[in-house]
């Protein structure tokens, strides 16, 4: 379902909906959410993940006039998948305010190096930052926005129910991960069939 203003709730609505349903949007937050590494977390959004991020938006700012609200669709509808790839919020999460800033000058351009690799197919490598960039000279940022664009056959692959790994071949933070079962249940719905 696209994320209209007519689609959103009020604040007033969402305030007892956020308050009746916390348990169930933090749980699916975390079926979708895959840590790569001590320090890269990535959390696979989806239409149901961004509408809760807009709303929250919404109530964190008191918006709820229609400029606002539709400035705040603009910002997030984007990461909402397509049906041929996943999109995912990428957090570099280093709770030490000193390493934070020594790592990510150590990691300027993990970004492009994630992948997704479907057994049996060709790693599919990030697109990073499609709506600006997120790093200098000096240093990456701790947050970063990924889409990762599938092959028809991988996207049946996926459906299908291959195994999937997410990785990253930077230099200074290789790591690989198998995506858990339950996850990528969940992610499979995100990819249309042929």
């Amino acid at each position: 379902m696209a994320i209209t203003p007519d689609s959103l709730m009020t604040l007033e609505a969402y305030s007892k909906y956020r308050k009746a349903n916390k348990t169930q949007i933090i749980s699916h937050r975390r079926l979708r959410s895959v840590r790569l590494g001590e320090h890269i977390n990535l959390q696979f959004e989806d239409e149901q993940t961004v509408r809760y991020q807009i709303q929250e938006m919404l109530r964190i700012e008191k918006i709820f006039e229609e400029e606002g609200i539709r400035s705040e669709i603009e910002a997030y509808a984007p990461l909402v998948p397509d049906g041929s790839n996943w999109k995912a919020t990428v957090l570099i999460e280093y709770p030490d305010p000193h390493e934070r800033k020594r790592e990510l000058a150590r990691l300027i351009g993990v970004e492009d190096r994630l992948f997704v690799e479907v057994e049996g197919h060709a790693r599919v490598y990030a697109i990073a930052d499609e709506d600006l960039d997120r790093e200098n000279a000096e240093k990456t940022s701790a947050v970063h926005f990924a889409r990762f664009e599938f092959t028809p056959a991988a996207r049946e692959a996926v459906r299908a129910g291959a195994a999937v790994r997410l990785g990253c071949d930077h230099r200074n933070y290789p790591a690989h991960v198998n995506i858990p079962p339950e996850t990528l249940a969940s992610l499979a719905g995100d990819l249309a069939p042929r």
